[in-house]
């Protein structure tokens, strides 16, 4: 039988940001746009979403990971999602409304 921790040894609260920075500008003028967005890559992270997929979504995530993989590039999906989404945001800082999330987001907004 596993041990039974003490009740409260491990908080399950979440540090959430605050006001001013939730409602910050998504760029800071032309020198945010300059800025590369890195992923934070293989590190405990704090923070945590839960993103529901379907199952083609999931399917082609462990393909790509798969085909990074025979490039000599070991990832897990969790890297590939958070290398994916600073790249997104870093085009959305570039490019604005003319980023390709942007357009994706819009065009499905019009057809969906």
């Amino acid at each position: 039988m596993a041990p039974v921790r003490p009740r409260g040894s491990r908080s399950r609260r979440v540090s959430l940001p605050g006001v001013a920075e939730l409602l910050r500008p998504a760029a800071q003028g032309p020198a945010a746009a300059e800025t590369q967005r890195q992923a934070s890559g293989r590190q405990r992270h704090s923070q945590k979403i839960t993103v529901y997929l379907s199952i083609g979504e999931l399917l082609a995530l462990e393909r790509a990971r798969l085909a990074l993989r025979t490039y000599g590039i070991p990832v897990d999906r969790g890297r590939i999602v958070r290398e994916a989404l600073a790249v997104l945001l870093a085009d959305l800082d570039a490019e604005g409304d003319k980023s390709l999330v942007a357009r994706r987001l819009r065009d499905e907004g019009l057809t969906g």
